[in-house]
């Protein structure tokens, strides 16, 4: 295959994404805006705003998620990809909807909306995945997924910057839905680029199949049909959950963090809301560069346990800066983000070429959709519990800021001690080759 047709689908397989992220942490950074129901016409109070966070994960831990990663498995990328691309960008219409138009049912629409919206990014982005593992197995795999996680996440640092210049902060203002609104209509745009790219890839992907001489590569072999058994033998996998556990503690100590960034930043370090989201952009900006130079780490020398683990203390370090650092020395914010940052780009560039170690190829959207299944799960639940602990007014070391820290310095302990269980499993077991480099 022409190596530049891997990177030209790759190029393709990004924007869809970027645009999720993007949409995802549209008010990551102006959820301050959200503390009290009085700041916005849109009238949502911190906890409102937080179910709205939530909703992201409904439809993913009630089964959307184990559906659409057995139709992956089914009916292959490009049918079941479209469908769930399809999905994301119609729930995103749904929530700028609400958001433009208010109302008292605007919380229930928006909250409609995303749960649409998070099913079909987290199918999406399975299917990318899973094609990646497809044009780049055998190659620069982990390198490619680096590049992929690296590229859309400059959806988040782009939402975490543009954000606060779109709906800019005033004091004694009570924003208006058009206001409000701005950070999706943006959102909008870009997935509207995202599927003129999606569109361009299923030809591209159509062609590799054919080029490799087979009917329909695109789903699987016919010595190879899945059959519904086979999710079983993926949940009496050990592995999986423990790459899955890994997934939900760490991935929650970053993404449930961001969507409370601006209220937890804000008063522990005394700075305003365009700061807070250039210091939380740190995170998604850092795995741009650290990402793919990871990945191609993980390629050459392989240790992936290793650098789970190196993450997992990293993701501590930082939040237990959050938590106990002297308040109103903006330093400390910031070299936590260093640190997250760090860690944000070493685990999932370990974790995810790690999947198809565990797992034969039918069952590998299942498996990738079962993993985010789980992530999704612990994502629902730690989002609307950090929304009550920073709308809480109690006078207690578990209400606001700090308390929604203490929970995610349990969260990061949890991550490290799964971490250390799966560099323990490697060693017992080298035949999965989950520590194997090409160097």
């Amino acid at each position: 295959m022409n190596k530049t047709l891997k990177w030209v689908a790759l190029a393709c397989l990004v924007l869809p994404m970027f645009a999720s992220y993007y949409f995802d942490d549209m008010f990551s950074s102006i959820s301050s805006l959200f503390e009290s129901a009085s700041l916005t016409k849109l009238g949502w109070d911190a906890a409102g705003y937080g179910l709205y966070a939530s909703g992201y994960s409904v439809l993913c831990v009630f089964g959307g998620l184990v559906l659409g990663g057995i139709l992956l498995d089914k009916w292959g990328v490009r049918v079941s990809g479209s469908i769930f691309v399809g999905m994301m960008v119609a729930g995103a219409g749904l929530v700028t909807w609400a958001l433009l138009h208010g109302g008292s049912h605007s919380l229930s629409l928006a909250y409609t909306g995303v749960m649409f919206f998070g099913l079909g990014s987290e199918i999406a982005g399975t299917a990318v995945t899973r094609s990646i593992a497809k044009w780049f197995k055998g190659g620069p795999m982990a390198l490619a997924m680096g590049l992929q996680l690296a590229i859309a996440r400059l959806g988040t640092a782009f939402a975490l910057v543009l954000s606060p210049l779109l709906v800019a902060e005033q004091t004694n203002h009570v924003y208006t839905l058009q206001e409000t609104a701005r950070p999706a209509l943006v959102g909008m745009g870009l997935m509207a680029l995202g599927l003129i790219l999606w569109a361009f890839f299923v030809a591209l992907d159509a062609g590799f199949d054919k080029r490799a001489g087979e009917v329909r590569q695109d789903a699987p072999r016919a010595d190879e049909t899945f059959r519904f058994k086979d999710v079983l033998g993926v949940l009496g996998n050990r592995n999986f959950w423990l790459l899955g556990l890994l997934c939900v503690c760490f991935y929650s100590t970053v993404i449930a963090f961001k969507k409370f960034a601006g209220a937890i930043l804000i008063p522990r370090f005394d700075i305003p809301a365009s700061a807070a989201g250039w210091m939380v952009s740190m995170l998604p900006f850092s795995t741009v560069i650290f990402a793919p130079l990871f990945g191609m780490l993980v390629d050459k020398a392989g240790k992936g346990t290793r650098w789970m683990v190196i993450g997992a203390v990293l993701a501590l370090t930082a939040h237990l800066l959050l938590a106990f650092a002297p308040t109103g020395v903006p330093f400390w914010g910031y070299l936590a983000m260093v640190f997250l940052g760090f860690g944000y780009s070493l685990v999932p560039a370990a974790l995810w070429p790690s999947v198809p170690k565990i797992v034969p190829d039918k069952v590998l959207g299942t498996t990738f959709a079962l993993i985010y299944w789980v992530q999704n799960l612990g994502l629902l639940a730690f989002k609307m519990l950090a929304g009550r602990i920073i709308g809480n007014d109690a006078d207690s070391v578990l209400a606001g800021p700090v308390g929604t820290e203490l929970m995610f310095v349990t969260l990061s302990v949890a991550a490290l001690a799964v971490a250390l269980l799966l560099r323990r499993t490697s060693a017992r077991h080298p035949e999965l080759g989950l520590d194997k480099g090409k160097g």
